[in-house]
């Protein structure tokens, strides 16, 4: 299975909901519906609605064929996208499998995992700590937004 390195700003789960309904049924362009993205949310740059699309595509409820992208029919169900998460945004599992041991704040999240971090990774950015700990931070808030964790006392703990 397809993994996906994409870990957009969180926002909610309805900025989801927005984002997927403005990508259209039968399939478009990247460009396009990059374009779309922008006009429903105002997300304010083609980059970053662009890591939405992958996001999206990575909770399944988006689709890419030959012909472009296009939004798929599945319902936007919370425990079928917090699965997908689960299973196809890198580093997800094993924040929440960390994160199961005891509660950590995100930089003891992000060191509990830094080791699966690829080293081409680590050798393309002499930053890749300070990076890869936004994408540990962008991914525990999205883990608490699809009810996966919970904040406590500033630490992330599995939701009850």
């Amino acid at each position: 299975m397809t993994r996906y390195k994409v870990a957009p700003p969180a926002r909610s789960v309805e900025f989801l909901e927005t984002a997927r309904a403005a990508i259209p049924l039968v399939p478009d362009s990247e460009a396009d519906c990059c374009g779309a993205i922008r006009r429903a949310t105002g997300v304010a740059d083609r980059e970053t609605a662009r890591e939405y699309l992958t996001f999206l595509r990575a909770l399944g409820l988006v689709a890419e064929s030959d012909r472009g992208y296009h939004r798929t029919r599945e319902d936007l169900d919370r425990d079928s996208v917090a699965a997908a998460y689960r299973e196809r945004v890198f580093l997800v599992a094993e924040l929440l499998d960390a994160v199961a041991v005891r509660p950590r704040s995100a930089e003891s999240a992000f060191e509990a995992v830094r080791d699966e971090i690829p080293n081409w990774e680590r050798q393309r950015d002499p930053d890749w700590e300070r990076h890869w700990l936004e994408r540990v931070d962008r991914l525990l808030a999205w883990a608490v937004l699809f009810d996966c964790l919970a904040v406590e006392n500033d630490r992330f703990a599995p939701a009850q």
